[in-house]
């Protein structure tokens, strides 16, 4: 097998969610992001991306995965502004941007069922 067959190009996580048509209006209206395909009548299953960070969202029903066990974290440019946008728009928000001693600016939101998202930028102070 060479290097290039070998190549991970991409990923995205899935979310479990209690209620897929509320989560969607969430991660839409709230956090931004774009619904790009939608599975089911009514959906069973959907993606959304916002920039390079692809995300998706899976109804409790169809798996045997409990809603809101679900983490990601998203790097982003300006992790202030973003807080800033979200905070406006009515993110579930946990905490406000914070320099940590992980060398990390960050903070967290959650969805309706927990899944938490953590957004932040690297800084100088990695300790």
């Amino acid at each position: 097998m060479t290097d290039e067959q070998a190549m991970m190009v991409g990923s995205a996580t899935v979310f479990v969610v209690s209620d897929i048509t509320a989560s969607l209006a969430y991660y839409r209206d709230v956090l931004g992001f774009e619904v790009t395909f939608e599975y089911g009548q009514p959906p069973s299953y959907a993606c959304l991306c916002r920039g390079e960070v692809g995300l998706h969202l899976l109804v409790a029903a169809a798996t045997k995965r409990l809603p809101g066990q679900g983490g990601l974290c998203v790097f982003v440019r300006d992790v202030d502004e973003l807080y800033a946008e979200l905070s406006a728009r009515g993110a579930r928000l946990l905490n406000r941007p914070e320099d940590r001693d992980y060398g990390m600016r960050d903070f967290d939101v959650v969805d309706a069922d927990g899944n938490q998202l953590t957004f932040g930028m690297g800084t100088d102070a990695a300790a």
